[in-house]
């Protein structure tokens, strides 16, 4: 989506600032601006056309949801991963995702319950095809999809910000095919908890998935930051 011009309306600035505050969030869940890396704050302003105001503002948003590291009369850098901080967003994701399978199981209409099915035949696909960043994508937003099923706004606001630092690091290392496999197995078994309205039952599955993809990429996380410092 192309920001409004500032000047057409008086809610551009909001517009400008959500807009923003999305595109600098997919590029640092992308790896577009690296881990540890400062924020090209010249670079970016000429990017989107926009002053250092606006930025800055984008920037401080961020930060609150710790994608970003605001140093005084330094500037900004890309927050490092850090395991035992990715620890915790997975503890605190995990306790939103029973919400979330108790919600959802009840207040799936048909549709939406179809909807999820193509997204895990696109996974099952993917994971044939052993496309494993196919396969991250699509489990992003089969998780996302499955949030926005329990119909309430706080838990969908919090779960995009977590999933968005976890998205992050998996774009940071390579997945598992062991554990890509792995994981589609628990998901049909989500997905039968889901068609079966088992409220339950989804909510257990959907914490241990969580459980098992944390045990994965801290892993992994923790692996790639060792070897680094060697």
């Amino acid at each position: 989506m192309t920001p409004p011009k500032a000047a057409s309306s008086p809610e551009a600035p909001a517009s400008l600032h959500d807009h923003l505050v999305r595109t600098l969030r997919e590029m640092i869940v992308r790896g577009e601006l690296g881990s540890g890396q400062k924020v090209p704050e010249a670079r970016l302003c000429e990017t989107f056309g926009v002053s250092r105001t606006p930025l800055r503002e984008a920037l401080k948003a961020l930060s609150v949801e710790g994608l970003i590291t605001l140093r005084p009369n330094r500037g900004a850098v890309i927050t490092p991963l850090d395991p035992a901080h990715l620890s915790e967003v997975f503890e605190a994701k995990g306790a939103l995702e029973h919400f979330i399978g108790l919600q959802a199981a009840q207040r799936a209409d048909a549709d939406e319950l179809d909807e999820m099915d193509a997204l895990h035949e696109r996974l099952t696909a993917a994971e044939a095809a052993g496309a494993a960043a196919d396969y991250t994508a699509l489990n992003d937003r089969f998780h996302l999809r499955m949030a926005q099923l329990a119909r309430n706004g706080q838990i969908i606001g919090l779960y995009t910000v977590f999933q968005a630092k976890i998205l992050r690091a998996r774009h940071i290392v390579n997945e598992d095919p062991a554990r890509v496999a792995r994981s589609l197995a628990e998901h049909g078994a989500i997905m039968a908890a889901l068609r079966a309205r088992a409220r339950l039952d989804l909510a257990e599955r959907l914490v241990e998935h969580n459980t098992r993809t944390a045990e994965a990429v801290i892993r992994q996380i923790s692996e790639a930051a060792a070897g680094g410092d060697r």
